[in-house]
């Protein structure tokens, strides 16, 4: 589950998940959502492959953020759905989506970049909470 906040001139992404890997996997879903308005209008249709050293879990969760932006600023791919592999190893995903049809995907924000402020990641009684501070 994601959420989203305002926050001065940014938007907060707030993701609860019962385990990490899904926490992770949310957060890829929270940053799709906020850069077009219709997930579901974003076929799963070609695969992406991301793999990231370990690194402190808030960490972690903003290098797995920039990569996902990275791909949509340099090659417009608009992901929704994510397989996720996190922990102290690192990070292991795939991303599956396809190219930007404005015609079928209706932008949402301009999502500059992704934040160290109010970054976190930490357990919370059953499952995970995150929060990241997206720049638009």
């Amino acid at each position: 589950m994601f959420e989203t906040f305002d926050h001065t001139a940014d938007l907060g992404l707030r993701v609860r998940a019962a385990d990490l890997n899904t926490l992770f996997a949310e957060a890829g879903l929270a940053l799709s959502s906020a850069l077009v308005e219709d997930l579901d209008a974003v076929a799963p249709v070609t695969r992406i492959e991301v793999e990231l050293p370990a690194d402190d879990l808030e960490y972690l969760l903003l290098d797995w953020l920039k990569a996902l932006l990275s791909r949509f600023d340099d090659e417009r791919l608009v992901f929704s759905k994510f397989e996720v592999q996190a922990g102290e190893h690192g990070l292991k995903a795939a991303a599956f989506g396809e190219a930007l049809d404005e015609s079928r995907h209706a932008p949402s924000h301009e999502v500059k970049a992704i934040t160290y402020h109010g970054l976190t990641v930490r357990q919370e009684g059953d499952g995970w909470l995150a929060e990241v501070i997206v720049d638009i």
